[in-house]
């Protein structure tokens, strides 16, 4: 829930060619959008493409950083874990083969950058920002967390309840060769290999206007390819390890899945919205109450989730939850039906050039992708062994 797939809308369908032609073409259309959305709309573009480049600068082949004698020997350690991972993702798993995740680069603050998250007041429903070439997206990403902070004021004055959440790695769908980041370099090595195996899957597939498809195809790459590699490594403290993480994980999901079905429930109900207001507050103190039981009584007291709770809850914390996992399942039936992860990614490229609506029936998810669901995955009985 904590990643993006692009700061900024760009064309994925030709990449130009040379690094230069990529950040011309972000420049083209910062121009180009002017016209659509005037100054507010070419500064949001401005901090976008600076951002990305000041990225692009600062990152360092690993080399670089493993032969730099003041660089830090747990550094030098990770990226060395790193490069075995990229490794596996592309021998074993068919991901692409490209510049991404072989540099590194050293940045000064916690995030790589912060995405604002909205949702009406008594809706579920997540606002899109769309684009006149990348279509639309669930979020909309700042590189300062100020100018993000300010942009969810604005929504909120407005009537929308707002999250500004930090993003610790993207992908730019393979215009840039994305670095491995400060953000997230010191995740244990199973989740490191999650977010790399996640984040290229996004530079494989991608359907426009369609966060829940993307995101359950990378998820489902994700939890594959984690469950692969762990196998290989043959550490069982490792695997031990990645177990409590993911056991931790579809708690968490199974807590959030309950309380938005209560919610949209309340929202659906014949109630007046005065009432629903009421009993939208009294939800989130039960989910705020049932996720300091779980802590006690099945984390001993693990405390990784708390900075999602740090904040006042609202219906933009929720709103993309199921943006990220309602369809892992289907996903994760179409590699049971494929030859392997070639014929895989083929089905699911096939897919994603279809209309969103025979899409989502082609993978047995009928209702649009906006829509809540009547039912919810079991998640714990999903979980497969490590």
């Amino acid at each position: 829930m904590s990643r993006a797939c692009l700061p900024f809308p760009v064309n994925i369908d030709r990449p130009p060619r040379s690094l230069r032609a990529r950040l011309a073409a972000c420049v083209a259309a910062a121009v180009a959008t002017v016209a659509l959305g005037g100054c507010t709309s070419i500064s949001y573009y401005a901090q976008a493409a600076h951002g990305q480049f000041s990225l692009l600068a600062q990152a360092r082949p690993f080399d670089d950083w493993i032969n730099d004698p003041d660089a830090k020997p747990a550094l030098k350690s990770k990226l060395e874990t790193v490069r075995e991972i990229r490794h596996f993702a592309v021998a074993e798993l068919g991901l692409p083969d490209n510049g991404s995740y072989k540099t590194y680069a050293q940045l000064d603050r916690p995030f790589v950058l912060w995405n604002v998250v909205a949702a009406p007041e008594l809706s579920l429903k997540a606002h899109q920002w769309c684009f006149p070439i990348a279509g639309c997206v669930d979020y909309r990403g700042y590189y300062s967390q100020q100018d993000a902070q300010q942009y969810g004021a604005q929504l909120q004055q407005q009537g929308y309840d707002v999250q500004v959440v930090g993003v610790p790695a993207y992908s730019t769908l393979g215009w840039f060769n994305d670095p491995v980041i400060s953000t997230f370099i010191n995740y244990p090595d199973g989740e490191l290999a999650r977010l790399v195996f996640h984040e290229l899957a996004h530079q494989t597939v991608y359907a426009r206007d369609d966060t829940p498809f993307n995101e359950g195809f990378a998820v489902a790459v994700e939890e594959i390819g984690v469950e692969r590699w762990l196998k290989a490594r043959h550490d069982d403290k490792m695997i031990e390890a990645y177990r409590r993480f993911d056991a931790r994980k579809q708690d968490f999901l199974a807590l959030l899945d309950k309380y938005r079905d209560k919610l949209e429930a309340n929202y659906d109900s014949d109630a007046t919205d005065a009432q629903k207001r009421l009993c939208k507050e009294m939800i989130f103190d039960q989910l705020r109450a049932e996720y300091a039981q779980l802590k006690t009584q099945r984390w001993n007291g693990y405390s990784g989730y708390d900075r999602w709770f740090a904040m006042p809850l609202s219906n933009a914390h929720l709103a993309l939850v199921g943006a990220y996992h309602d369809m892992v399942p289907a996903f994760k039936a179409l590699f049971a039906q494929s030859s392997g992860f070639p014929d895989f990614y083929a089905r699911v490229k096939q897919l994603a050039q279809m209309d969103k609506a025979a899409r989502h029936a082609a993978l047995g998810d009928p209702l649009p992708a906006d829509q809540p669901r009547e039912k919810k995955r079991d998640r714990k009985a999903e979980r497969a062994p490590v």
